[in-house]
């Protein structure tokens, strides 16, 4: 193969097959977004659970809290984004299939990874796991960390999808459920309760039920074209440092609930917060799109669902790896190069395994349109050879 073929022919973050994209990419962007600043989160708290001293550090902590309360409802109103046009092409048994494929095989193949990497590393690290944690990943998902997004977008979309097509249920009507979802939610959390999954089944439902309220609006291009403006954009910008400053003062002196104090004590607060901090957003996504700039966050953005399946597992052997045998002490260069990994060696990681035939690692069923594409691509570099 001539040199010039060879570099075209390596694509290690699979960019021509997303790239390739031309509508709505602003939810990629999105999703880019908010998986970056989730990375930032887990990798500052696993370096503190771990011993590093972040507290002389406190820009990381107040930069993260700042940032925190609107990433993982950001998550599930883009999933309820797309779930009327999916019920429409798919039907409900293809869409719960789906489900199941995508989001429920993950969470059991890597949250059963992650708990039995632990539990074999239990007798050195004193964590407080056991065989239980396996049944957790479905019962009580918060026990086994961050796992619990996975369990409650999963349960989520099933419930949502049967009331929708089984109910007839409106967008309006699954509002008003969410709202009351909600209140259970904050009741429970303010009152220290615990109820499981139920509890972000609960607090989540809303999010997910406002995305298909207003798919028909953020799917259509004329309204993302007339909204896509710095006029619309830097009133959102004030209007989210404003509240995010209170936000913050309040999580910095959360007492036992830390970073959740809002969240778990203020949940209409939080509410407010988490939707101002979507907008923001997802109006910066829709500039992006305009502009076409910082591509590199579309790719992360097809990536994110992998790269959280994987993101403390990566960061956790990048920690023991920097610290241990590189020997690194400097603890902001250190946050960036696990913070950089827990992003990065995921998607490496992902399109490996796909190039391995090992896509069974994220799924029940083989992503042919993947395969398909990167057969005409190498089909068309040996036509061009000729």
């Amino acid at each position: 193969m001539k040199p010039k073929s060879f570099i075209q022919n390596i694509d290690l973050f699979n960019c021509k097959f997303i790239l390739r994209d031309k509508r709505f990419l602003w939810l990629d962007y999105d999703k880019g977004i908010s998986i970056i600043l989730v990375a930032y989160g887990h990798c500052f708290f696993m370096l503190l659970d771990h011993g590093i001293n972040m507290s002389a550090y406190p820009y990381f902590n107040y930069i993260g809290t700042f940032l925190y309360g609107f990433r993982m409802p950001l998550f599930f109103i883009v999933s309820g984004i797309l779930i009327s046009n999916s019920l429409r092409k798919r039907g409900l048994q293809a869409y719960l299939l789906n489900r199941v494929n995508n989001i429920l095989f993950p969470l059991m193949m890597w949250g059963g990874i992650q708990i039995s990497l632990a539990l074999i590393s239990a007798r050195y690290t004193n964590a407080d796991i056991t065989p239980a944690s396996y049944l957790n990943l479905i019962i009580n998902p918060r026990q086994t960390g961050h796992f619990w997004y996975l369990n409650a977008l999963f349960f989520i979309g099933v419930i949502y999808s049967l009331l929708k097509t089984k109910l007839k249920l409106t967008s309006a009507i699954q509002l008003l459920i969410g709202l009351v979802f909600f209140s259970i939610a904050g009741y429970i959390n303010i009152h220290d309760l615990q109820a499981g999954l139920l509890t972000d089944i609960c607090q989540f439902y809303l999010f997910f039920a406002m995305g298909d309220t207003i798919s028909n609006i953020f799917l259509n291009e004329r309204f993302v074209k007339r909204y896509t403006s710095w006029k619309v954009f830097l009133p959102l910008l004030a209007l989210f440092i404003i509240i995010q400053y209170k936000f913050t003062e309040l999580n910095l002196h959360g007492g036992k609930d830390g970073i959740n104090f809002v969240e778990h004590k203020l949940p209409w607060f939080y509410l407010f917060e988490a939707l101002i901090g979507c907008s923001l957003s997802v109006s910066l996504s829709f500039l992006l799109q305009k502009y076409k700039v910082l591509s590199f966050l579309r790719v992360i953005g097809y990536h994110s669902l992998y790269i959280y399946c994987m993101q403390i597992i990566v960061m956790n052997i990048m920690r023991i790896i920097f610290i241990s045998i590189l020997k690194i002490a400097n603890v902001p260069l250190l946050f960036a190069l696990i913070w950089t990994s827990g992003i990065v060696i995921p998607m490496l990681f992902y399109n490996i395994a796909l190039k391995l035939n090992a896509w069974w690692l994220f799924t029940l069923h083989k992503p042919q349109d993947h395969y398909d594409f990167a057969k005409a691509t190498r089909t068309n570099l040996a036509m061009a050879e000729r």
